[in-house]
């Protein structure tokens, strides 16, 4: 991570210099940016760049922007860096051709999202809008982003390097379900031609990578980089460490005719993706081999907080000016990143695979820093929209015992119970909230990150950190929440919970009664919002209907709902896929038709006039008189009096 320490003199000074970034961010002009156009580097005093960097979303200089991230490293690292946000590629390819060749290679991404989730529903239904392009526009990417542009720079300029990254590259790298083709695809650097693949959260890849680029090693020789996968022809001799240990895969042929063997590979893929001393992947197809490098060992506080230190605008680029605005920056403007990874192991979730198990916070100094740039910003109202991260409330937690991390492959240190390794101990991020709470200019500082409640819960066994992890969860209520507390139990059934690895849905009960209780006391008008998901791989018609029970005897009219959308990477979409759970290699029940998933998600609206009729049905054909009872026929509240709400009390004055 050397490489961020030699960030661009002059924006260094200025960020050193300036604790009011307003003047700065105000610009219209485009010079605080990565150049995207001919003119730009012109105006730079370039004559050609060194890397060009294609994206599939609109160009926001943010650190929520994994295409802004990667320029700014190179930035950082000396190179001259330029980015061609949302090319169009159908026309006559001219966004590809607008910049000529960049000295060392060009860089391509999807964007922030797989391109095929961004365009598609769980119904494979195009949607209509798209949050990372101005004015939420549709179709400004191609499916398959990532293999589309890569073809045509390969085609176009065969002899410069190619590499990829990004979420939609990472998850694709090995043999993979794809559910809008429904079908096996091979790992993306089949398909895209490109020379070059970064899994992960690439900083320290790209970082090397270009430190040796640029001493002019050849990319075909670069195969011994961590976190990093390449194709090359069987039996080719490659450069490699010496203490990696190989691990070979079910070949990509023998996995087209054996569902059982796709399984049993994911198993192996995802212990070695979150391991701190992994093997190398190796897997077949046809006559060429893949090779998935071990991933680096997490990153430290000191070099995460080096990655938020480089100087974002925080802003669109200026191109965009006056046509709309990008929802999913809209949504983080005014918000802080305060950790990344989760180690919770969500069945359907591909965060860990992505941004790995294991937690990296960054340090209170580098989150007041930027604090004080959003509060400085001049849209800037007083409220900061969120201060997590994949999930709120992991932040500082890691292994007690860090030793006994690195021989740990578990996928969860919470599933199936929390690891007795694992720090708990939620006092520092109270006492951050609290600090970023009292910062002048902050009103308030709310919690928008998913909240693990069986964290909170856990019982440690140390009194003091037990009643602190309480704590937590009282501050987050009394002083964080903007009107919605919003947590994800899924699902009611323990069965479908034990697939999807999620706690049980009493520790559920037990956050809506503390939730109300601290509210009563209190005196607010808050309401708690679960998330749930329907038709997700062991989910059966029954257990759906057991979940809408569950959820009306505790008063709830579900809103944040989701059928499941299996995608590349996970443990629920290997199921979904194979039948067949990786771990056990025994059968999971799947529903997988339109008709069997829209049957699972009316369970969702009972409370609907339309849906009354066909879940009586479908109660009766199950032979649930009880389910059926519990659901329609009137529950009145003991001594028929009305539900009690909670008296408003008016906002209290901010805390200091």
């Amino acid at each position: 991570m050397k490489a961020f320490e030699n960030v661009h003199a002059e924006k260094c000074n200025f960020a050193r210099k300036s604790s009011n970034l307003s003047q700065y961010l105000n610009k219209t002009d485009s010079s605080g940016w990565l150049p995207t156009s001919a003119k730009e580097m012109k105006a730079l005093g370039w004559d050609a760049p060194d890397v060009i960097l294609f994206t599939g979303d609109a160009y926001v200089d943010h650190p929520s922007f994994g295409a802004a991230v990667i320029g700014r490293i190179l930035e950082a690292a000396g190179l001259r860096v330029a980015v061609v946000p949302q090319p169009n590629w159908t026309d006559d390819l001219r966004d590809f051709k607008k910049l000529g060749e960049p000295r060392l290679f060009f860089g391509v991404t999807a964007g922030n999202m797989d391109s095929m989730v961004n365009h598609y529903t769980a119904n494979r239904r195009r949607r209509s809008n798209d949050a990372y392009t101005p004015g939420g526009r549709a179709g400004a990417r191609p499916d398959y982003a990532s293999v589309v542009y890569s073809n045509i720079l390969k085609k176009l300029y065969p002899e410069v390097p190619v590499v990829l990254g990004g979420i939609e590259a990472s998850l694709r790298r090995l043999s993979h379900y794809d559910y809008w083709s429904d079908k096996l695809k091979p790992g993306i650097l089949e398909e895209s031609g490109a020379d070059l693949l970064f899994y992960g959260m690439a900083e320290k890849s790209i970082s090397e990578f270009a430190r040796l680029v640029q001493r002019g090693v050849p990319v075909q020789s670069l195969t011994n980089i961590p976190q990093t996968a390449f194709i090359l022809p069987s039996g080719e001799n490659y450069a490699t460490k010496s203490d990696w240990e190989a691990l070979d895969l079910n070949a990509h042929e023998a996995c087209l005719t054996d569902k059982k063997k796709f399984a049993a590979n994911f198993r192996y893929i995802e212990e070695e993706s979150n391991r701190w001393q992994a093997k190398k992947l190796i897997q077949q197809i046809g006559n060429r081999q893949i090779v998935v490098n071990p991933p680096w060992p997490p990153l430290s506080t000191k070099e995460i907080d080096q990655v938020y230190d480089l100087l974002f605008t925080r802003l669109p680029h200026p191109r965009y000016n006056g046509k709309g605005a990008i929802p999913a920056y809209e949504m983080i403007r005014h918000s802080i990143n305060i950790h990344r990874g989760c180690f919770g192991g969500c069945s359907f979730c591909t965060i860990s695979a992505h941004q790995g198990k294991f937690v990296v916070s960054r340090s209170e100094k580098s989150v007041m820093k930027e604090v004080e740039a959003v509060v400085n910003m001049p849209d800037f109202k007083g409220n900061i929209s969120d201060v997590g991260g994949p999930s709120a409330n992991m932040y500082r937690m890691a292994g007690k015992d860090l030793e006994l991390c690195r021989q740990c492959k578990r996928p969860s240190c919470i599933y199936p119970s929390v690891c007795k390794n694992l720090e708990t101990d939620h006092r520092p991020l109270t006492g951050l909230y609290q600090r970023v709470a009292g910062f002048s200019g902050v009103k308030k500082a709310f919690i928008g990150s998913g909240i693990r409640y069986d964290l909170a819960f856990h019982e440690t066994g140390d009194a003091k950190k037990d009643e602190g992890n309480l704590e937590y969860l009282r501050e987050v209520i009394r002083h964080h929440v903007s009107g919605r507390l919003k947590v994800a139990p899924e699902h009611t059934s323990d069965e479908v919970l034990n697939v999807m690895r999620k706690p049980s849905f009493e520790l559920f009960r037990r956050l809506t009664a503390f939730f109300h209780t601290v509210n009563r006391k209190e005196g607010l008008n808050q309401q708690l919002i679960p998330y749930f998901i329907s038709s997700h791989p062991g989910s059966s018609l029954e257990a759906m209907a057991e979940l809408a029970a569950e959820t009306k005897d505790l008063d709830f009219k579900l809103e944040q709902v989701q059928d499941f959308t299996p995608t590349p990477m996970t443990v629920a979409t290997v199921i979904y896929y194979s039948g067949y759970h990786p771990y056990t290699l025994e059968k999971v029940f799947v529903p997988r038709t339109e008709k069997e998933k829209l049957a699972q998600r009316k369970f969702f609206f009972w409370y609907k006039k339309e849906y009354r009729n066909s879940l009586k049905q479908e109660l009766q054909r199950l032979n649930r008189p009880d389910l059926e009872k519990r659901l329609f026929d009137a529950q009145p509240l003991p001594s028929g009096k009305k539900r009690e709400q909670p008296k408003r009390r008016k906002p209290s004055k901010k805390r200091r």
